[in-house]
Parts: C-alpha cells; sequence; structure tokens
C-alpha cells in the first residue's frame, strides 16, 4: 500500500515538473501592441492569414509563434545628398512607421523582422536623394521646406505600402551646408524679408492716404449739399423761430427787431 501510494506521488511529481517545463511550449502571450503569426510544421508552415492579438494563447508544442510588435515607431536618418546645382547637402530626416497589422504574416514571410534596416532605410534614402536632387540649396530653408517633406513622403510611403509597411510621417529635421553658403542665403532670406516688410508699410501707408482722401471727399460733399440746401429765406425762417422760443422764456430779455445782420432779431439779456 505505501508503494503504491509512494508511486503515485512519484508519477504526479514527474507530471507537474514535465507539465512545468513543456508550459511555455503549449502557450504563448501576445502582449499589448504586439500581434502574432504562427509557424504550423505539420499544417501547411506559415500561416499568413490568421493574426493573433492580444492575450494568452494555446499551441501544439512542435509549433513555432512569432511576435511583431505593430506600434509605431520612430528614427532618424542622417546621409549626404547633393542640390541641383551640385552641392552637398547633409539632411538629417525622422521618419514613423509600423508594420500594417494586417499583413504581418505576409511581411514575416517575405522580409522578416530586419524590416526597417532592408526596407523602410534604402526608401528613405532613395527618396530624399531623388527629391532634394530636383532643388537648390536655399529652397530647403524658404516655404519649399514642408513641399519636399510632402514630397519624400509620397515616394516613400508607395514603396512601403508594396512590402506591407505604413509610413505614418517624414519631417526634415536639420540641413547642413557649408558655411560660406549658409551665411550667403541667411543674408539673401533676411534682405527678401526687410522688402516683404517695407512693401507692407508702403500699402499701408497707400491705404492710410485713401482712407483720409474718401473722408475729405465725403466731408466737402456734405458741406456743399448743406449749402446748397439752406436758401435766405429758410435762414430767416430759422432764425424767427429761434426768436420766438427765446422771447417765451422766463428770462428777462431785449428784443430788438430788424437791427441784425441781414435784418434778424438782436437780442439782449439777462437772467
Amino acid at each position: 500500500m505505501n508503494q503504491k501510494k509512494t508511486a503515485l506521488i512519484v508519477a504526479g511529481f514527474i507530471a507537474f515538473v514535465v507539465v512545468v517545463l513543456a508550459w511555455n511550449s503549449f502557450t504563448y502571450t501576445v502582449n499589448t501592441g504586439e500581434k502574432g503569426i504562427m509557424f504550423r510544421k505539420f499544417q501547411g508552415g506559415l500561416d499568413k492569414e490568421n493574426i493573433y492579438g492580444q492575450g494568452f494563447h494555446v499551441k501544439w508544442p512542435w509549433d513555432k509563434v512569432f511576435i511583431y510588435d505593430v506600434r509605431i515607431k520612430e528614427s532618424v536618418s542622417k546621409m549626404q545628398v547633393l542640390s541641383k546645382n551640385g552641392l552637398t547637402i547633409i539632411a538629417e530626416l525622422s521618419y514613423r512607421y509600423k508594420p500594417l497589422e494586417s499583413k504581418v504574416g505576409y511581411l514575416h514571410n517575405e522580409i522578416g523582422p530586419d524590416y526597417h534596416e532592408q526596407i523602410i532605410v534604402p526608401e528613405i534614402r532613395s527618396a530624399t536623394r531623388e527629391v532634394i536632387g530636383k532643388y537648390l540649396p536655399e529652397e530647403l530653408y524658404s516655404s519649399k521646406r514642408e513641399s519636399i517633406q510632402d514630397e519624400i513622403f509620397q515616394r516613400t510611403e508607395v514603396g512601403m505600402k508594396e512590402k506591407n509597411l505604413l509610413l505614418d510621417a517624414v519631417l526634415i529635421r536639420e540641413v547642413e551646408l557649408p558655411q560660406n553658403l549658409k551665411a550667403a542665403i541667411e543674408r539673401k532670406l533676411e534682405q527678401e524679408q526687410a522688402s516683404l516688410e517695407y512693401e507692407f508699410k508702403l500699402q499701408q501707408a497707400k491705404k492710410e492716404a485713401q482712407r483720409q482722401e474718401i473722408e475729405a471727399e465725403g466731408k466737402a460733399t456734405a458741406n456743399r449739399i448743406i449749402n446748397s440746401s439752406l436758401s435766405e429765406n429758410i435762414l430767416k425762417e430759422k432764425g424767427i423761430e429761434a426768436t420766438l422760443k427765446l422771447a417765451e422764456s422766463p428770462n428777462s430779455k431785449t428784443v430788438i427787431i430788424g437791427s441784425g445782420k441781414d435784418g434778424m432779431p438782436i437780442i439782449l439779456g439777462n437772467k
């Protein structure tokens, strides 16, 4: 009886050890921001269609799981490029990218985990050299910088999408030019800025002069209308109306009729 009990304990312990040791062969976990794909050894190899999301999963011990981080990553690339006029420029770009989640299986089958070095870096460098080669150095310091970024992005995005990768953004972080050329470009930009400021002030002065001219014309027109409407009879009538109102006032006064200018009354009085 004791021997059977001991045998059961030993067997149970051995089974427990086997389960513990083999646990990782039967299970796997996909963490946040990851996707999993499976290589089924006896069921057709790599399963490119079924993508496993985050959480706990069970598998056969002979199958193998590959985990891909599908969150957006950022990298920086610094390279020498030639401008349109043949000058050497050092450009530093940052770019954000990630695998296409629904195509992780195809990405693994065609390229593998080293997709950044094999695909993205060459695509970024090729597009940057091609695009910047169409522009002059000073245009990288102007408003065209944003359009250059957009063009690099568009050219790179196409090639990456064909490889099951998503490009999120491309930014030109820094452009290094020969010092003498950089100084010349900065002087030119300062002169252009000063010219724009002068042009703005000139336009403002012209607008102010036009405003004053319009205001003066308006006043002159108003005065002409008023003068043309005030005839001698109307002025006398208004004077008589004013005299009558003053005469009705309780304050003492003296009214001399016909002694004022143009025969208008003169009013003398005090409180």
